[in-house]
């Protein structure tokens, strides 16, 4: 019997709509359905099945469950073909599974008979569905060899496992996927995440809101002014854990900042015994020791606690030390020099005692700028001219990059997945560290004409890069 319009008009009220805005209401009910199920509440997701009447499943999912797990193979292949939305090529690799499976477990019943009805299953059932022949002909082997076949006592986890991959092939709609509304609640916070410019507080994301963050996460005032230097500062830089800032100066000396509860920081100590300004510090990973490196004099280790000079490195007036890194271990560091005249460039790592391990030299050894080393002790990066140099160790592989520009710097990233090097060309490249790799990324804005200019990783998870410039700014 028809309804008056008005009656229709409040049936349709008591029902929610079909869908709200581009999400289907029902898929949306099935996924938290599912989700529900995952997460051990199955009173819920069945309460949930039977308010909304929208059921997890189709009937035709829990019928060829059911007749798979009973080895009722036509019925199955029935169910399969009647599934709506499966493409042609899909519905014969169906097909395929089903017969496969019925086939393999005739042959594990062994004998004559189960050899026979396996072969018509081989050539009635699977031979006609046009699935790659190197399939069936493995099937066909397989009645001599017996590879693959199913034993009675196997049966069951083989047919669960056979309706496992079958519901794979068949469209999302007939058996929603494991971990859906998880996955897609993981999606929509990494798209927030990664449009968010200012991200830079990884323990501050949560599902209650929208993910922002403000600009104020991000240093941008300045906190203090150091005063302790005669001269020109050329490098600064903050310990591995945090605690100190060490800071280099064209006066000839080094000086330890302790970094306080508030964040202010104090003189710890002066390392005085450069006769030329120190233009590099290096800290060792375990924050125990500094490592100054004096413009064309020896190479100094300094104690963190005590402020002492605890070894002088390079003191042959041959060689000239331009940079130097530290190996993971506390307990190794490498060093790039250089010789007057025709004398060839090194390369060498040596340890706490000043005993060289390992020398690389000769004409093929370029004057080297700066270096790194991965902070797990796997590569080895050093800069030339414009070349970016890698070497694998302990095996000894090289490869490089290009630039087409002059490099004046290098820094890694935390990680040491990444590493920039300031140009000439008043840009930072970022490389990414593996063999292949063609091109950088490339940022502008800063400064940078006769001096030399540091960029750095910064933020959570390296994801800033902060670099000084000649305009005073940063």
């Amino acid at each position: 019997m028809d309804l008056p319009e008005s009656s229709v008009s409040r049936a349709d009220e008591g029902r929610a709509p079909r869908r709200v805005g581009p999400v289907d209401r029902e898929e949306l009910v099935r996924v938290i359905e599912q989700s529900l199920y995952s997460l051990g509440y199955r009173r819920a997701a069945a309460a949930l099945e039977a308010e909304s009447g929208v059921p997890l499943y189709p009937p035709d999912h829990g019928s060829l469950l059911l007749d798979v797990m009973a080895g009722r193979w036509d019925a199955c292949a029935e169910t399969v073909r009647a599934v709506a939305g499966v493409g042609d090529a899909d519905r014969a690799v169906a097909e395929f599974l089903l017969w496969r499976a019925h086939y393999l477990e005739l042959l594990g019943t062994g004998g004559d008979a189960g050899l026979r009805r396996a072969r018509e299953v081989l050539r009635r059932r699977i031979a006609p569905l046009g699935v790659d022949r190197r399939c069936v002909h493995c099937l066909a082997c397989a009645m001599v060899s017996c590879d693959g076949a199913v034993a009675p006592d196997a049966v069951v986890g083989w047919r669960i496992a056979v309706f496992l991959d079958l519901v794979e092939v068949l469209p999302p709609w007939f058996h929603v996927p494991s971990g859906r509304l998880e996955h897609l609640v993981e999606s929509a916070v990494t798209k927030q995440v990664a449009s968010c410019i200012y991200h830079n507080l990884p323990d501050e994301i949560t599902l209650f809101q929208d993910h922002k963050c403000h600009e104020q996460h991000i240093p941008s005032k300045c906190a203090q002014i150091l005063c302790g230097h005669n001269n020109e500062v050329w490098f600064v830089r903050f310990s591995n854990n945090g605690d100190y800032l060490a800071s280099s100066s064209s006066d000839c000396t080094a000086i330890i900042w302790k970094v306080e509860k508030d964040d202010t920081l104090t003189k710890k100590h002066c390392l005085q015994g450069h006769q030329k300004p120190i233009s590099f510090v290096a800290w060792s990973p375990n924050d125990r020791m500094l490592l100054t490196c004096g413009t064309g004099e020896s190479l100094k280790l300094w104690n963190v606690d005590t402020g002492e000079c605890n070894l002088k490195f390079g003191g042959s007036v041959d060689y000239i030390i331009s940079s130097c890194a530290w190996f993971p271990n506390s307990e190794k560091i490498v060093c790039a020099s250089s010789g007057p005249g025709s004398s060839p460039n090194r390369i060498f790592t040596c340890d706490l005692e000043g005993r060289e391990l390992e020398v690389w030299a000769g004409d093929r050894i370029p004057k080297v700028s700066d270096l790194a080393v991965t902070p797990d002790g796997q590569h080895l990066i050093f800069v030339s001219c414009n070349d970016i140099w890698i070497r694998e160790l302990p095996k000894g592989r090289e490869w490089r990059f290009r630039e087409k520009q002059a490099i004046s710097s290098l820094s890694l990233s935390g990680d040491g997945q990444s590493l920039i090097v300031n140009l000439n060309s008043q840009e930072i490249h970022l490389w990414k560290i593996n063999e292949k790799t063609t091109m950088p990324e490339k940022f502008k804005g800063h400064k940078q004409e006769k001096f030399v200019i540091r960029s750095c990783f910064g933020g959570s998870n390296s994801l800033f890069i902060a670099s000084g410039s000649e305009d005073s700014q940063v």
